[in-house]
């Protein structure tokens, strides 16, 4: 679900993948996983955003990928270590979903959650947390950035089978940059309103960014030789025009909230 900035705000929640993207080798993402909920039509656990492992147990999304703040942790499942969004899979089991308390709508913000799964995962070379940002990353528009994730490849043009994991890179843009192109993009319907709040972070090139199905997944960069999990998918405006970045939750914010749960919890 990767939330839409229309010429009003929104609370519709929207199925939401990479556009300008291409297919993402077994192994190169091993943090990358999908969340999915169980659709009783199909019968069968459908993905409904991305995430990441930062843990061996703990996985960080969008907390506007959670229904409600006080789901039943059983009604979702994790995939992980696959290319693949379906298959033979086994899905871990989430046992608890902590949303961040100011967490109000996506628009506002504060747009992250902990999904902690039932058990440990077992770290394989498709199976690796992601390194968290330390607390003064300073994000550049110099820095190799990559996002990940399965869903639309544009507008409403859906991944077809067989579901791989598309990948591509971007570029961070200045948030004050985001914000002039967010509200000429818009016409200035938003001009009293600051749209690109200290707490995201904008990355995206025209015709590069996320879209429908991204949500909650990773935004990664590279310093030296380690990948650093600098962002996770919130929203964006007319994913299939790709004329302004990709909104993300700026993830070194977080950091301290992140960790107080993992430690308190182990």
């Amino acid at each position: 679900m990767l939330h839409m900035l229309l010429l009003a705000p929104t609370t519709q929640k929207e199925l939401v993948g990479i556009v300008g993207g291409h297919n993402a080798p077994k192994g190169k993402w091993p943090w990358q996983v999908s969340l999915k909920v169980y659709n009783y039509h199909s019968s069968a656990w459908e993905h409904i955003c991305g995430g990441s492992l930062i843990h061996p147990q703990w996985v960080l999304t969008a907390a506007h990928c959670v229904y409600h703040r006080n789901d039943d942790p059983s009604s979702y499942r994790i995939l992980a270590g696959d290319i693949y969004l379906y298959g033979d899979q086994k899905l871990l089991s989430v046992k608890q979903i902590i949303v961040h308390p100011d967490y109000v709508s996506f628009h506002l913000g504060v747009d992250v959650a902990l999904l902690k799964l039932a058990e440990p995962v077992d770290c394989t070379d498709n199976v690796k947390p992601i390194k968290l940002p330390s607390s003064n990353l300073e994000e550049s528009e110099k820095d190799q950035c990559w996002v990940t994730g399965w869903g639309t490849v544009l507008g409403y043009q859906w991944l077809p089978p067989p579901f791989r994991l598309q990948e591509v890179s971007v570029q961070v843009v200045k948030n004050s940059v985001c914000e002039e192109l967010y509200h000429n993009a818009t016409w200035h319907f938003f001009k009293d309103r600051r749209l690109i709040l200290d707490d995201m972070l904008c990355a995206g090139n025209v015709g590069r960014g996320t879209c429908y199905g991204d949500s909650g997944g990773p935004l990664v960069c590279k310093d030296s030789d380690s990948w650093n999990l600098v962002g996770v998918v919130s929203w964006g405006y007319h994913c299939g025009w790709a004329i302004v970045p990709s909104v993300f939750a700026r993830v070194h914010t977080y950091v301290p909230w992140i960790q107080k749960h993992i430690h308190s919890s182990s």
